[in-house]
């Protein structure tokens, strides 16, 4: 697959090791430009290149934003990712340390404002960039590695990400939707940058919700234990 990422700091040059590693092409990018990412690309090797944002865009079949949430001008234009599968592995950090004030959204539907059109998906925002170069397992089983989690309202484009995140040692875990899955993958949520293997992250939000349904009044009672049963397995 060709990747196109934009953004090479930690998140970014990782993943493109990661990706080059499990056999992809990857176009990396910044805002200093290419030749600020020779030694990286020099580096990561063969199948990788150093591009500008645009040429990253139309290079890659996925995008990976991997740029400070608050640096709209940071990232591409919308038609130049109108279509594309875009993982977003940002997080709203302002530049106090802090969270930017989302009034209710998410930091993902926000960035899908910014790019209407893309078939976003919200993916490596949870996981420290040092537990992501070192704990990737190809050799156990999926439900034994290190949980990556991932949002969206696109199942396909889910399903692209996820197949991603299991090439590079790693397992998917579905949150839901960019809304709702995109709340539970913020920075101050209870999942973030926790070392789950997948069968303890889904077993820990399983009791999570159990412990919401026993708080919860009846008349929600009916569809808590919808969303339960739907995510029983």
């Amino acid at each position: 697959m060709k990747i196109g990422i934009i953004g090479a700091g930690k998140i970014g040059a990782t993943i493109a090791q990661l990706f080059v590693a499990a056999g992809h092409d990857i176009a990396i990018s910044n805002s200093r430009g290419p030749e600020s990412l020779r030694p990286l690309v020099q580096e990561l090797g063969a199948k990788a290149r150093a591009t500008s944002v645009d040429e990253a865009c139309t290079f890659g079949e996925v995008v990976l934003l991997a740029v400070p949430w608050h640096r709209e001008d940071a990232l591409p234009s919308p038609e130049r990712l109108r279509g594309k599968i875009v993982i977003d592995a940002m997080n709203p950090y302002d530049l106090a340390g802090g969270f930017f004030d989302l009034h209710g959204s998410t930091s993902s539907e926000i960035v899908l404002k910014r790019i209407p059109g893309a078939r976003l998906v919200k993916a490596f925002n949870t996981i420290y960039y040092e537990h992501l170069s070192t704990r990737g397992r190809k050799e156990l089983p999926v439900q034994e590695r290190h949980a990556i989690y991932l949002a969206g309202d696109d199942a396909q484009a889910k399903e692209v990400v996820a197949h991603l995140i299991e090439e590079i040692g790693f397992a998917p875990v579905d949150t839901g939707s960019l809304h709702e899955g995109g709340q539970l993958q913020q920075p101050d949520s209870i999942i973030y940058n926790q070392t789950f293997s997948a069968r303890e992250a889904r077993s820990f939000l399983r009791n999570q919700l159990h412990k919401i349904v026993d708080s919860l009044p009846d008349s929600a009672l009916a569809q808590a234990l919808e969303i339960l049963n739907r995510h029983k397995t």
